[in-house]
């Protein structure tokens, strides 16, 4: 079996598998209980939140545990508004964000605030120079992700925030679900208010994922309750989950480098394949330093997505279309309509994301069941 779907989700790495699963069966206390049970695990809790926040080269208080990135999404964008809408209601994203945040700012716009897509270029990157100056005196947020979680294309993220540090009336949210432990990640150094990030993309559990929320910004919560992670998201904490996802944290940001160098020369002799197999077409800018090391986006048109998707399972492959959230979906990809694909090749976008784990053999022989594949679903058109 080959597993190439690493955007979706990554296996866990089996130290964070004994980890999660130790936590579970002796340390089960809620972090909240005044009792010895409740005082270990918040113990637990206050180290993973130690660890990570040094990781991220931030302060422990400044990150909130939550379910996963789409959560820590819902919270920056919904809870940012809804606390600073006095300053204005005209709010920047993009046209090619991940759906936790597209729809949360269409339901904004719904709710009464005005929203201004920025459009990407053929490669899917958004120039910093577009999203500055979409800024108006009524802004008062800007929200870009790093990586887009289906083509790859890294954002100017520094740059946009550099500049917006310049107008501290204008909060920035950042969405680096596909960026954290693969490339850069410098919150405080680059302006960045809010930050989003997730476990189980980095070989962490699912159900754990984390908001970094800089020091004097106020969010409104958006989960009411008991008032846990300072009062931003009640609910009793998942701590073997925080502890996992601390585990898998510190092991991914060990090998980050080196996982990168590796990924990247990967992806270079997959694209290289896909450019020498007639009928696929590559989406994503040439330059690698602009593309994350461990994605890799092209369509086959005139062949649906998910039918390329499930005859690769023939061959115990597996692949993706789009986000995991809507790859389900029989329409054409949102993100690549935004960087002018015709309907065609937007219906018929495929996705690889590997890990530094993967070998050039096992990339070879993806490269051969695509081929054969797209030779065989050929006759069937």
């Amino acid at each position: 079996m080959l597993y190439f779907d690493h955007c979706a989700t990554t296996p866990p790495y089996e130290e964070v598998i004994e980890a999660v699963g130790e936590v579970m069966g002796k340390h089960y206390g809620n972090p909240s209980s005044i009792h010895k049970l409740g005082i270990d695990a918040e113990r637990m809790l206050t180290k993973a939140r130690d660890l990570i926040a040094r990781l991220l080269q931030t302060s422990p208080d400044e990150i909130v545990f939550t379910s996963g990135g789409t959560e820590s999404n819902n919270l920056a964008v919904l809870g940012a508004a809804l606390q600073y809408g006095a300053r204005g209601k005209h709010l920047i994203t993009t046209a090619i964000e991940h759906a936790s945040v597209y729809e949360t700012f269409q339901y904004l716009e719904r709710a009464g605030y005005e929203v201004t897509y920025v459009m990407p270029d053929g490669t899917g990157k958004v120039s910093a120079q577009s999203v500055l100056e979409a800024v108006r005196d009524d802004t008062m947020l800007v929200s870009v992700m790093h990586v887009n979680n289906e083509i790859g294309t890294i954002q100017p993220i520094e740059q946009i925030g550099r500049a917006l540090q310049q107008n501290r009336r204008v909060l920035f949210h950042v969405d680096a679900v596909q960026s954290v432990g693969k490339i850069p990640v410098h919150p405080k150094q680059w302006g960045i208010d809010l930050l989003s990030a997730s476990a189980h993309k980095i070989r962490g559990p699912r159900g754990a994922g984390l908001l970094y929320r800089r020091n004097g910004i106020q969010l409104q919560p958006v989960l009411i309750g008991g008032g846990q992670e300072g009062g931003l998201r009640s609910g009793t904490e998942n701590v073997p989950g925080i502890v996992g996802f601390a585990k898998a944290f510190r092991m991914t940001m060990e090998r980050r480098e080196e996982a990168a160098d590796r990924m990247a020369g990967l992806r270079s002799r997959l694209l290289s394949h896909i450019n020498n197999i007639s009928g696929l077409v590559y989406n994503g800018s040439e330059r690698q330093t602009d593309m994350a090391p461990h994605i890799v986006h092209f369509s086959a048109p005139g062949i649906k997505s998910e039918v390329f998707v499930h005859a690769l399972e023939e061959h115990d492959i597996y692949i993706s279309t789009k986000s995991a959230c809507s790859s389900g979906e029989d329409r054409p990809s949102r993100v690549l309509l935004a960087l002018g694909a015709d309907h065609s090749r937007a219906s018929s976008g495929l996705r690889v994301s590997f890990s530094a784990d993967h070998t050039p053999e096992q990339i070879d022989k993806l490269a051969l069941a695509m081929e054969s594949t797209l030779q065989q679903l050929r006759r069937y058109r």
